[in-house]
């Protein structure tokens, strides 16, 4: 069997495929599997590090403040749809999988034309523009969040499956992952990310919870993404704060999630399916600035099954250090992250690629 993988973007789209990709190998030794993204994206990086090959389009999103700039949006589109159209008729593959990001409108619906089974996965609680048009013509729809299939037009092709995620958030051991990372088991760790790209709010907030943090025995990871790492580092004025490590790229986020005890985190929807499939605790600052403000309900499904503390970002005002008394008073409330454990382990699931693939015809 031939398979393409589409996706591009963030990590939010990119993991998701490649986990795909990971089962489809799993149960399929000789099966080939051929990503298509765009050309300057970090799947350029990610995909080919998974061992997967991968063939890059032009691909743009449509401007929705500014109507000219979709002028070249279109012809984008359409040189970008012959590209696809070159690389499917040459690979001739059987099923076409998309995962998101501009790129994968593209590939599905030259896919589509090309009588090639096609499936789509969409990771938010509410689905995107691209995907609900790509259901009306698609084999099959997976979706993460119960309720979702409401937004679709044809609903008997969606399949609840949860967000595929990498094997490593559950096959680490939480001692041997904390001892890589020089932790004590007494010590209390803390992880804040903000997603591939970073997210400037939530570092704002997290400096001031590193500038709270002296006289506690906390462990702070903070996951600034590369282009805050130096604005960061020049925020602290050459301090050194006792407990704090900086990352700009965390190549070894399951090691890292693994050995948390308490995540803060934007809520896209792969970091929320991985924290919950790890069975952590979280406090969840949803991104305002994404399509359908999807990043908020993705929050609340956790935060309404009691895993998750979801602050919105109009709470935060600046020097005000809000998150940081709800995450210190959270870490230091020891009952109360058992209890949200264990609610987000039984929210989170491991078994969506397993699913994702049974559901394939092939």
């Amino acid at each position: 069997m031939k398979y393409v993988l589409s996706c591009g973007g963030t990590g939010g789209h990119i993991y998701p495929a490649i986990a795909i990709a990971d089962k489809i190998r799993e149960k399929d030794p000789d099966a080939q599997i051929l990503f298509i993204g765009t050309k300057k994206g970090m799947e350029n990086r990610l995909v080919p590090a998974a061992g997967y090959e991968i063939k890059g389009i032009e691909a743009r999103g449509f401007d929705r403040k500014n109507f000219l700039n979709n002028i070249k949006t279109v012809k984008t589109y359409i040189e970008g749809n012959q590209e696809v159209y070159r690389i499917l008729k040459k690979y001739a593959p059987d099923i076409a999988i998309g995962t998101g990001g501009y790129v994968t409108g593209s590939v599905i619906a030259v896919a589509h034309m090309l009588g090639i089974k096609t499936y789509i996965h969409e990771q938010n609680a509410v689905p995107g523009m691209a995907n609900k048009f790509l259901s009306g013509f698609v084999d099959k729809v997976f979706t993460s969040f119960k309720g979702t299939q409401k937004a679709f037009r044809r609903p008997s092709r969606v399949v609840l499956t949860g967000n595929p995620i990498r094997s490593g958030f559950t096959a680490l051991n939480r001692t041997a992952c904390r001892e890589a990372l020089g932790l004590e088991e007494s010590d209390k760790m803390i992880l804040v990310f903000g997603g591939s790209l970073g997210a400037q709010v939530l570092n704002r907030e997290t400096l001031g919870l590193a500038k709270k943090m002296k006289g506690k025995d906390i462990k702070l990871f903070f996951v600034t993404g590369k282009r805050y790492y130096g604005e960061i580092e020049e925020a602290l004025e050459g301090k050194t704060i006792p407990g704090l490590t900086l990352i700009a790229y965390a190549d070894n986020m399951p090691e890292l999630m693994c050995a948390a005890d308490l995540v803060v985190s934007r809520a896209g929807a792969i970091a929320v399916s991985e924290i919950t499939a790890c069975g952590k605790p979280s406090v969840l600052v949803p991104s305002p600035n994404v399509t359908n403000n999807h990043q908020y309900w993705n929050a609340k499904a956790i935060a309404d099954a009691g895993a998750a503390v979801m602050v919105e970002e109009k709470d935060l005002p600046e020097g005000k250090n809000v998150l940081a008394g709800i995450v210190l008073d959270l870490a230091a409330d020891e009952d109360r992250l058992a209890d949200m454990a264990k609610k987000a382990k039984k929210t989170g699931r491991t078994d969506a690629a397993e699913v994702i693939y049974s559901k394939l015809d092939l």
